[in-house]
């Protein structure tokens, strides 16, 4: 089951605390999160692999970066 994060607009570590609680959920096994800046997609991304999750795919779009994370296993 795949859930969308969107974080856009918010500053760090806004972006990372609510990846978190997405990853927290026990029925989430994909996340598409949703960032505006650089350092988002680098904390994220980080956050994310440090849970054991894997990123996915990172793609660019007109606002910003939409990160997608799988549990990995």
């Amino acid at each position: 089951m795949s859930s969308i994060v969107d974080t856009r607009g918010l500053s760090c570590p806004q972006p990372v605390i609510m990846t978190m609680k997405g990853i927290d959920k026990k029925d989430a096994d994909e996340l598409i999160v949703l960032v505006d800046t650089d350092t988002a997609k680098e904390n994220v991304s980080r956050a994310a692999l440090s849970r054991g999750w894997e990123v996915a795919e990172i793609q660019r779009d007109d606002e910003g970066y939409r990160i997608t994370i799988r549990k990995e296993g």
